[in-house]
């Protein structure tokens, strides 16, 4: 494979430069795709003459009764399907919160589960010598076997779905780099399986992997039973035939504002109603869920991850929507099989990219696919016969919906959390804690007093078609004129549509560590800032709650809160960023979204301090410069609890800032029990470089820290400024990346969300999900600049070189070529 290496170099990284002649740009795209196309098809030809089906030769019974053989010199690990792994629990997770007495004492089996459909499972894994092994025995792969099991029944029971045989492999090309699903049939939907492979050396013996867990979820549309549902009012903004929508069409930002504070949804389910003969008892429960913005789903009170700020992933919601796969059986089967009959699912919202406050900086989230929070969930019970029934499905008549205790949540600005309300509901998500619907949703109702007001929800409605949306962005772009468009009627109902369902392509936003501070300083006030020693992208989280606050004579720079101060409501502020101001020591606010006094340009102007005046949505309290800042508020009904209330606080969920810095205030005394969380999304590290010199190896460390604080489900440019997917970005440090951890997933969904975004005449744009950021010697009307929009084919290629994946490099061939 080294010709097209070097050609493609030759191509891409000595001679690209926004000088060259289209015409030879052209000419050596043509010359890329025939010499791609060409190995293609061989290596595609050669992998399929690999997947020969064997006979078996090991008895069924050893399968099933041990988890491990460790004869052979070849140990397998690293086991992924769909170049997915199951977390068990994320590196920097942080204490497990506290909970009401009657949450259940079941926990969450995992952080992540990977879910397939039952027409894409592929299986990957690494091998290496085992310790003490003889090289000559660890030379070469004889064979190797896939064993796929289903647990049944209640003593652990495990039947084999599917079994490959032992598979002999040809001593000079090696084993496959992947292997399909290869049964009779293909895996049922909600089943949880794991696998293992087997592997025999050079000796002909054989050693075997540890198990891996997976489950299948659904993969067409009518494999959902639930429907997308949202709260009444939220649409009602979205429906230019009611007053809100019409206010919401004329101000965005108001429209914004009447979808405040953000929604609870639950449901009661009734296991009883569903068991089985005596002979067929439930023996698996999987929920499979996705929410827009952002969701976390909780079982009896039990939270069900540390996942939350952007989950799901990042992509145009409008034309994929990733869900979640999470494990309930240890919920719903006690121990010795005993079965717990009734049960709640709560899921907690947050606005991520869907529902973003409409501000308009570096990025423009005007731009993107947006509507009312909206949820989808269906759970599958799997019996020990192998059937399957779906319960719990999101629909307006089985389904609460209620405003909750999260009043703002922006991944920009930041979280706001009334702590009385939090308290006020807590429980809410426990069967103890249901209550039948207590009110009807009115039109005029203010969302503040909806608060703990359980109603029914309603189905999420558009009239946008999918293609009508394109058609208006193309527009928007020049990727086509105006005069070429269709006509569409005028949408009465102006949410975007929302895109096929398909299983998390990569790993969730997880707490991947947690840092303790370096030092504490106090700044006068009730301030305290905290020096992390490193810039991480994430949020603080409080082990023990925080102090009761003090109120001082003048709250000091960006920590004053109007909307509170008015209602002599208490509150305590956290501020973050990633330097200090060198003249007065405070936090340098002056980046975030490039709405501060930095111009967001090139040049580094810096502008008035009244420039974002006009800015629409901008917030009241930011002083003109956008604030990385979270906020606890308490009202002053509850000033007799607020030493109890604020000892509530643990962390922001839907959002993430980036910071080395943070200032708390306003408290009495140094802050205890805290710590700083990296999120990031949690693909697996793995690569490590040392050196005698410490100005290399702080080098090597700035760009692992860089890439650690910019990957919250797309590789991002920065994580405060603009948290935007750029090409050039890509292109530039996609090889380091793939040395210090596993992108195998991520760039995958990376190329697809490039796919996603292409227009009809071929063109690339500059991030993977437009953003106004055109060029005009880009590649096709609507482009990006060249070398952004070069990223989906560099990124195909290099992902070919380093994962052997021929099928997506087949898959989007067309696409690349099209541009």
């Amino acid at each position: 494979m080294k010709l097209p290496t070097l050609i493609f170099n030759r191509l891409f990284n000595s001679d690209m430069n926004v000088s060259r002649t289209r015409s030879r740009r052209k000419n050596g795209l043509l010359m890329l795709a025939s010499l791609i196309a060409f190995y293609a098809t061989v290596i595609i030809y050669w992998l399929h003459s690999q997947l020969r089906i064997g006979t078996t030769d090991i008895d069924d019974a050893m399968i099933i009764s041990k988890d491990l053989f460790l004869g052979g010199s070849i140990e397998a690990f690293d086991l992924t399907v769909n170049y997915l792994k199951l977390i068990k629990e994320a590196p920097g997770a942080p204490p497990f919160p506290p909970t009401v007495p009657t949450a259940s004492n079941a926990r969450a089996m995992e952080d992540f589960l990977p879910v397939v459909t039952p027409s894409d499972v592929t299986f990957r894994w690494r091998h290496r010598a085992r310790a003490g092994s003889l090289s000559k025995d660890a030379t070469i792969i004889r064979a190797y076997r896939i064993v796929v099991v289903r647990r049944s029944g209640t003593r652990g029971r495990r039947d084999i779905v599917w079994d490959s045989g032992r598979i002999t492999v040809d001593e000079y090309t090696g084993a496959p780099n992947f292997v399909k699903w290869g049964g009779t049939l293909p895996p049922s939907i909600g089943q949880i399986l794991e696998w293992q492979v087997y592997i025999w050396d050079a000796k002909n013996s054989k050693s075997s992997s540890s198990w891996e867990k997976f489950a299948v979820g659904p993969e067409d549309k009518v494999d959902w039973w639930g429907h997308w549902i949202c709260h009444p009012e939220d649409l009602s903004t979205f429906d230019r035939r009611k007053k809100k929508g019409k206010i919401a069409l004329n101000n965005q930002c108001k429209g914004w504002q009447l979808r405040r504070p953000l929604p609870l949804f639950r449901t009661k389910i009734e296991f009883k109603e569903f068991l089985g003969s005596s002979n067929d008892t439930i023996t698996s429960a999987l929920l499979v869920i996705s929410g827009l913005g952002s969701f976390r789903a909780s079982f009896d009170g039990i939270p069900l991850s540390t996942s939350g700020p952007i989950d799901p992933p990042f992509t145009d919601y409008s034309k994929r929507v990733s869900y979640r796969g999470f494990d309930l059986t240890p919920f719903v089967i006690g121990p010795n099989g005993f079965l717990h009959e009734s049960h709640t699912l709560g899921v907690t919202m947050g606005s991520g990219w869907w529902d973003h406050r409409p501000i308009s900086g570096m990025a423009k989230p005007m731009l993107l696919p947006r509507g009312p929070v909206t949820i989808i969930a269906q759970i599958v019970i799997t019996y020990e016969s192998g059937d399957t029934r779906v319960i719990g499905r999101t629909h307006p008549e089985k389904w609460q919906v209620s405003r909750g205790h999260i009043i703002e949540s922006d991944l920009f600005t930041g979280e706001t959390v009334d702590l009385m309300v939090l308290d006020m509901m807590e429980g809410w998500d426990t069967p103890n804690g249901w209550s039948n619907v207590t009110s009807e949703w009115k039109s005029n109702m203010d969302p503040a007093k909806a608060i703990n007001q359980w109603i029914k929800p309603i189905e999420y409605r558009t009239d946008i078609t999918v293609d009508q949306r394109v058609q208006e962005m193309s527009i928007k772009a020049k990727a086509i004129e105006r005069s070429e468009a269709e006509g569409y009627p005028v949408p009465q109902d102006f949410s975007s549509p929302i895109g096929k369902l398909i299983p998390s392509e990569i790993p969730p936003v997880l707490p991947m560590e947690s840092i303790t501070p370096d030092e504490i300083h106090d700044l006068g006030s009730g301030r305290w800032l905290l020096d992390f020693g490193k810039a991480v992208s994430g949020m603080l989280h409080f082990g023990s709650g925080l102090q009761k606050p003090i109120v001082p004579i003048k709250y000091p720079r960006a920590h004053g809160f109007q909307s509170a101060s008015s209602k002599n409501d208490t509150f305590i502020t956290v501020v973050y960023g990633e330097s200090l101001e060198l003249t007065t020591g405070d936090i340098n606010r002056v980046i975030v979204a490039g709405l501060g006094l930095h111009d967001g340009g090139w040049k580094h102007l810096s502008k008035s301090a009244n420039h974002t005046k006009n800015t629409n949505c901008f917030p009241n309290d930011h002083e003109a410069i956008l604030t990385q800042r979270d906020v606890y508020v308490v009202s002053k009904k509850k000033i007799a609890r607020q030493k109890t209330l604020f000892s509530k606080a643990r962390q922001s969920h839907f959002t993430t800032h980036a910071f080395r810095f943070a200032e708390i205030c306003c408290v009495k005394n140094p802050p205890t029990g805290i710590n700083a969380l990296l999120y990031r999304t949690a693909v697996e590290e793995w690569g490590f470089f040392d050196s005698s010199n410490i100005n290399i190896n702080g080098g090597y460390e700035l760009v692992r820290n860089s890439l650690n604080s910019n990957m919250l489900s797309v590789q991002s440019d920065c994580p405060h400024r603009e948290k935007l997917p750029y090409g050039g970005d890509l292109v530039a440090s996609s090889p380091a990346a793939m040395h210090f951890f596993d992108m195998s997933g991520f760039y995958k969904k990376t190329i697809n969300d490039w796919l996603d975004s292409q227009w009809s005449n071929g063109a690339y744009t500059e991030t993977s999900i437009w953003q106004n950021l055109n060029d005009y010697a880009g590649i096709g009307r609507g482009a990006g600049e060249t070398v952004w929009a070069s990223a989906p084919p560099v990124l195909t290629v290099r992902h070919m070189q380093h994962y052997g994946d021929i099928e997506l490099l087949a898959r989007s061939f067309e696409n690349h070529v099209n541009w």
